[in-house]
């Protein structure tokens, strides 16, 4: 146990909206949507998060169009009444003291897919004798994920300017809906990372070709999603750092990318890696505790944007050594969240003095534990 004030838990303003600390639920895919509705499995999930002291809970990646979904159990918000449905999921991760944000994406050439547990690829006639038929898809040149997958569609001009406007019509949505923060999906192999990756982008127009015309997707979606989300919101850019494949992007074009996303109102640059050639995240980075921490430092150093680290970050003390170095502004967590909710009350009682600890947890929780610590030989969450 440290003395307090540590760093993961000091707070952090953004804009017009100050987080109470520095972790960061970051965006998990349920695959339990029906017809892109949230219902109550989605508020009790993304409530536990709030309840446990996070200071940002992002919902998982909304689609911005139906074709845009993963798989047919993927949340959207292409419409008012998807909109509406999520409204009480902000509400509820507000009331609890944490700030609620929402992903919105489209997965392009990655989307009509099966769900995990079905298989994690293309649909198959399995899928289809459940009721699930696969739907044409989308993306930046007609180049699949890989052998067996479909043949996307490559998007004509006309068709990308609907795409542009209908990630901002979602940002709009999101807005009445409450939530407080916004991050643009663009990378893992999506939409947006198919235009940005020379590995899925073989146009010859104004939208393909050397960096500059590979980036303008993703920097025109910026701009319109920018110019109607309100200005004292913060707006996040989650990008694939690298693809970790010869030939593909590279942590210099983040570098770009990062500066041309800042200029254009981007606060946060949410730094993944992977994706562009199979399911998920999918590359040859190596994986290991934090391995992807070296990427948001040298965007945070280089690009002097503000940054967000995600990708196996398993304990408090990685967490905090991580802010501490200057690596990041924020630390997400995911599935190491799924295995402990309570992940943010332990790492306060493993940094902060004991009485800042327990005034961390839920009062609800909070005040029994911290007795029942007390009448124990030794502290026990």
């Amino acid at each position: 146990m440290t003395s307090a004030r540590s760093r993961l838990f000091q707070p952090l303003t953004i804009r017009g909206l100050t987080l109470r600390n520095r972790v960061v639920i970051s965006p998990m895919c349920q695959y339990s949507a029906k017809d892109g509705m949230a219902d109550a499995w989605h508020l009790v999930h993304l409530g536990q998060f709030a309840i446990a002291g996070a200071g940002l809970v992002f919902s998982e990646a909304a689609a911005v169009e139906a074709r845009g979904r993963i798989t047919h159990g993927d949340l959207g918000i292409w419409s008012d009444a998807h909109a509406a449905a999520l409204k009480p999921v902000a509400a509820f991760i507000a009331a609890q003291g944490a700030a609620p944000g929402i992903q919105i994406a489209h997965a392009g050439r990655k989307a009509s897919m099966q769900r995990p547990w079905h298989g994690n690829g293309p649909m198959n006639d399995a899928d289809i004798a459940r009721g699930e038929r696969p739907w044409q898809v989308v993306a930046a040149s007609s180049v699949p994920v890989a052998e067996g997958w479909l043949m996307p569609h490559e998007l004509r001009l006309d068709e990308i300017a609907a795409i542009r406007q209908a990630f901002a019509d979602a940002a709009k949505r999101a807005d009445a809906a409450g939530f407080e923060v916004l991050e643009l999906h663009g990378a893992h192999g999506y939409l947006t990372h198919t235009f940005l990756s020379p590995i899925s982008n073989r146009r010859n127009d104004a939208y393909g070709g050397e960096r500059a015309g590979r980036m303008r997707f993703a920097l025109e979606t910026a701009e319109a999603v920018r110019a109607v989300w309100p200005e004292r919101k913060p707006l996040f850019f989650r990008i694939s750092s690298v693809d970790g494949i010869e030939g593909g992007w590279e942590i210099e074009d983040s570098l770009a990318l990062a500066g041309e996303l800042k200029a254009r109102g981007v606060d946060v640059i949410d730094c993944s890696s992977g994706g562009i050639g199979g399911p998920a995240t999918a590359a040859g980075v190596p994986r290991g505790p934090g391995f992807q921490l070296p990427y948001a430092e040298r965007l945070r150093r280089d690009a002097g944007v503000m940054t967000q680290a995600v990708g196996l970050i398993l304990t408090p003390e990685q967490a905090e050594a991580a802010l501490a170095a200057g690596q990041a502004d924020l630390v997400a967590i995911a599935r190491e969240a799924l295995f402990d909710p309570h992940w943010v009350g332990r790492a306060a009682l493993a940094l902060e003095d004991e009485e800042t600890a327990w005034s961390l947890w839920p009062k609800q929780y909070g005040w029994w534990l911290e007795r029942r610590a007390k009448a124990m030989p030794r502290r026990s969450a």
